[in-house]
């Protein structure tokens, strides 16, 4: 049975950014299927704590087969498929020339692979009905090169082009894609790469000119935007920054952190 509420699928979904989007979504009247590799459960029962529908759609986004699945879960359950949210993906912090080939084509099967799986699948459903929001979170390493992370910036920036591309192909037939595009977030993911040791909370808030990290609610507000029609019914193929000016600024460092008042 068809839903009269709006379906938001999102990607990622059990911790950090994506989690955020789906309580956002959810707080403004979505109902949301939410995917991990695990099920998301501890996301899909806040969720429902705050009254609102939301189904788990565990599975790899880079299988064929799964993504077909989740395709017919939602289908089954909501009837309906309004906004779909690329976020999940992984990062490999490593320099170029010690990138193995598994680990770049694993970084680009999620980042890259699933969201085209995803967008191909889910696009179906809303080419027939004729409307339909796609929101792809690439990254500030979508729009740059950042050292140590080829397979990541790789992914990121073909992120980038996909949503140019199905914008092109599919906003005269009533389905919009958009990216945005953070800088770095404060998240479990960022605590896990600054474990490395490849950069500290310091260097992220000495890039940036607005002197912080991205929060997921900063992200999430910016993914709720871009898939509302009632908001942003006009904008097709935009990448949205929300990285603090991070990809504005080319000032030297010690310009820029004279203009943070350091």
């Amino acid at each position: 049975m068809e839903s009269r509420a709006a379906v938001a699928v999102v990607t990622g979904a059990a911790r950090g950014i994506g989690k955020r989007i789906c309580l956002e979504l959810a707080d403004r009247g979505y109902l949301v299927a939410a995917n991990d590799l695990n099920a998301p459960d501890e996301t899909v029962d806040e969720i429902r704590s705050g009254g609102t529908d939301a189904l788990a759609l565990p599975g790899d986004v880079s299988d064929e087969a799964t993504v077909r699945g989740m395709v017919a879960a939602v289908m089954r359950e909501f009837g309906r498929i309004d906004a779909l949210v690329n976020n999940a993906g992984i990062s490999t912090i490593v320099p170029a020339e010690e990138t193995t080939l598994a680990d770049w084509n694993r970084t680009l099967a999620v980042n890259l692979t699933g969201p085209f799986l995803m967008c191909r699948e889910f696009g179906k459903v809303m080419l027939e009905a004729g409307s339909g929001s796609i929101v792809n979170v690439s990254s500030v390493a979508g729009l740059l090169g950042v050292g140590d992370r080829a397979a990541y910036n790789a992914s990121k920036h073909g992120l980038v082009g996909l949503t140019r591309t199905l914008a092109a192909e599919w906003g005269g037939r009533g389905v919009r894609a958009n990216a945005v595009c953070p800088g770095w977030v404060k998240t479990e993911m960022d605590d896990e790469d600054q474990a490395g040791g490849g950069y500290t909370d310091g260097d992220i808030e000495g890039r940036v000119p607005m002197a912080r990290f991205a929060t997921p609610e900063d992200v999430a507000r910016a993914v709720a935007f871009l898939a509302d029609p009632g908001w942003s019914g006009f904008v097709n193929g935009h990448t949205l920054s929300v990285d603090g000016g991070w990809f504005a600024d080319g000032s030297w460092e010690s310009l820029r952190r004279g203009k943070q008042g350091r």
